[in-house]
């Protein structure tokens, strides 16, 4: 009887001494846990995006107390070998059905660091062009121009190439009008140099470009390539339309139809 109580006391002894142990390591664990991710937290802040910051926070925090626990749980005596290995087999196997995902994650952290647009920017890519609203860890949200939401996933953008129209504070507005063969090409590239030195959101630095670009089939082509603001590219896009054609209606220089002269032969017979 004295051995069997004597070996009680040892085991609660010693057990007892493990969960002490145990309960110092998970309280101190929990504190040093806390003290790193708030470190880390303060290194990164405004570094990154905040979704990508509160990610790496979530992943870095369960990390920690994943190893924590496992401490914990070999301080007490419990095997963790087998643990880790089925932990381990779980993970890739987790991984290997959420390729796509994962692609599609790290896509998000890609476009998170290197940050090729951000929210509210005009962009083009895989085939969409809108305004963005929100760049997620799986999705980029954008909205296109006829109020369409599109969700792309990230690892088709990190992987295509990428039109950023809101990127430049300044843009090139390139224009190209047609006038007859007959009509004096002079005087429509001053008509157009006059419209956009009166224009108030078309910039003198750098100075509008406006030149004859082509003598086509049916027209001579006049370039004009006019520098605005990136806000103002439509609008001018429009008025430029707009005041060329009311100007060349005023000044009788004619913007032509497509046109074809067909010559026959005087012994040709038509049928």
């Amino acid at each position: 009887m004295n051995q069997i109580t004597s070996g009680l006391q040892a085991i609660v002894a010693d057990y007892g001494m493990k969960f002490l142990l145990a309960i110092v390591l998970l309280v101190v664990g929990l504190w040093v846990v806390k003290l790193i991710v708030n470190l880390l937290e303060k290194n990164i802040q405004g570094k990154f995006e905040r979704t990508l910051t509160s990610f790496l926070m979530s992943i870095t925090r369960a990390v920690l107390l994943i190893l924590l626990f496992i401490s914990i749980a070999s301080t007490i005596g419990i095997q963790v070998t087998s643990f880790v290995a089925v932990l381990g087999a779980a993970s890739f196997a987790v991984g290997f059905a959420l390729q796509g995902s994962l692609s599609n994650f790290a896509g998000g952290v890609l476009l998170l660091i290197f940050k090729p647009f951000t929210a509210g920017d005009t962009i083009e890519v895989a085939g969409y062009k809108g305004k963005v609203q929100e760049i997620q860890i799986l999705y980029t949200i954008i909205t296109t121009f006829d109020n369409k939401k599109i969700m792309i996933p990230n690892s088709n953008i990190s992987n295509n190439s990428i039109t950023n129209f809101s990127a430049m504070n300044e843009r090139r507005v390139d224009l190209t009008f047609g006038i007859g063969y007959d009509d004096d090409f002079h005087e429509a590239i001053s008509l157009l140099k006059d419209l956009a030195d009166k224009h108030e959101l078309i910039l003198n630095d750098p100075e509008p470009i406006i030149r004859v670009a082509e003598h086509a089939g049916s027209s001579i082509n006049i370039a004009c390539k006019v520098w605005v603001k990136g806000p103002d590219y439509w609008t001018v896009f429009y008025d430029m339309h707009e005041d060329v054609k009311d100007a060349f209606d005023e000044a009788g220089i004619g913007i032509p139809y497509p046109q074809m002269d067909i010559h026959f032969d005087e012994g040709t017979k038509l049928c």
